[in-house]
């Protein structure tokens, strides 16, 4: 039986909470917030009655298997550090750290004492993508990817995040380095990491702000975002954030020597395009047919699975998380790669350094190199 801990107790742990609880033997045996009163609240909705504030405390007197952080990314490092010197594997929500030499130096400090860590992308685990992966695996696009895109959005209309964000330059989100973009991004930026080299020799960002966050005060925060992407082996990417797009777009498109697929957050599909000729008139008729095809396939998935009870909100936290715990047990492979996870925030480094004129550029692309 493992030892579940959760330390942020904010609108987040309660997703967590629920995943855990959906997974076989674990159970989560202490809470802990700095203020007090978020972990007992979360206790008393969840059963936990262990909650602290002091999370050297709660390590000392719980000795959890296993700890989810969910606070705000500035905390992310340091938490995660204790917890790994005390001997817990560690579950760190997006983005991992604020810096890549944060992630790469939590990473080195788990595989030496022998830990496990993953990053909360768990959109990298919905039904959709974990059938992406089997098509790749089964050769599907004909070889290595020659351009991924991935497509990212988000709705300004939720105040509850948005107005306090814009309410205050102290708030944590305006704190980090690349503001609305470093809370948001990772998803999106997970997604092309999956496919792309370590060594990437170009990356072009450029990033602006909506007439609509303008018109809400925005100030110097940026939600528009495009970024062009190589790397050695000469796999092209392509990434949009956008706050404007509607409807909302989230997809991927990974294409490739023959073949390529689209996968479809905002309804759980999968589009497999087939390179096939098709004469005359024909192919004014058939791709369409054969489109239409796709996505009833993918609707009738979909209801399988409803049915089956595999598809609901939030199952590919669930999917990851139990992957994760399944490598701890098994000491097997963790589910997102490491090299994944520092990919991931060397780019987004690189991004931010490029948008933001007031950080310095210098060096950001050697660190992705290398």
């Amino acid at each position: 039986m493992l030892r579940v801990a959760i330390v942020g107790c904010g609108k987040i742990a309660d997703q967590h909470m629920l995943a855990i609880q959906r997974i076989p033997h674990c159970k989560i045996v202490s809470l802990c917030d700095q203020e007090l009163l978020m972990a007992r609240q979360l206790g008393e909705r969840s059963g936990v009655s262990e909650c602290f504030s002091d999370l050297a405390v709660m390590l000392k007197a719980v000795s959890p298997d296993i700890v989810h952080i969910t606070t705000p990314p500035q905390s992310h490092f340091s938490l995660a550090q204790q917890c790994l010197k005390s001997g817990s594997h560690v579950y760190l929500e997006k983005p991992f750290t604020v810096t890549a030499q944060e992630a790469e130096a939590l990473i080195q400090l788990a595989e030496t004492r022998n830990l496990k860590m993953t990053a909360g992308h768990n959109l990298q685990f919905t039904l959709e993508m974990l059938q992406m992966r089997r098509l790749v695996k089964e050769e599907f696009l004909g070889g290595r990817p020659v351009h991924v895109e991935s497509h990212w959005t988000y709705d300004l209309g939720d105040t509850n995040y948005v107005g306090p964000m814009l309410g205050s330059r102290a708030h944590w989100v305006r704190q980090l380095p690349g503001q609305l973009l470093h809370n948001i991004i990772s998803h999106g930026i997970a997604k092309l990491s999956e496919f792309l080299d370590d060594d990437i020799t170009e990356i072009q960002a450029s990033a602006h702000q909506s007439p609509r966050l303008q018109a809400l005060g925005g100030e110097e925060v940026l939600d528009e975002l495009r970024v062009h992407m190589r790397d050695k082996a000469g796999t092209t990417a392509y990434f949009c954030f956008s706050t404007q797009i509607k409807p909302g777009l989230n997809h991927l498109l990974i294409c490739g020597p023959r073949n390529s697929i689209i996968v479809d957050h905002s309804c759980g599909a999968v589009v497999r395009n087939r390179d096939q000729g098709f004469k005359s008139y024909l192919t004014f008729f058939v791709p369409p047919l054969l489109g239409a095809w796709e996505h009833l396939g993918n609707a009738r998935h979909n209801f399988a699975n409803f049915l089956g009870r595999k598809l609901y909100q939030d199952s590919g936290m669930t999917e990851l998380i139990n992957c994760f715990y399944n490598s701890i047990q098994t000491e097997g492979p963790p589910p997102i790669p490491y090299r994944e996870i520092i990919l991931t925030a060397r780019i987004m480094d690189e991004i931010f350094a490029q948008i933001y004129g007031d950080r310095k550029a210098s060096g950001q692309l050697e660190r992705i190199q290398g």
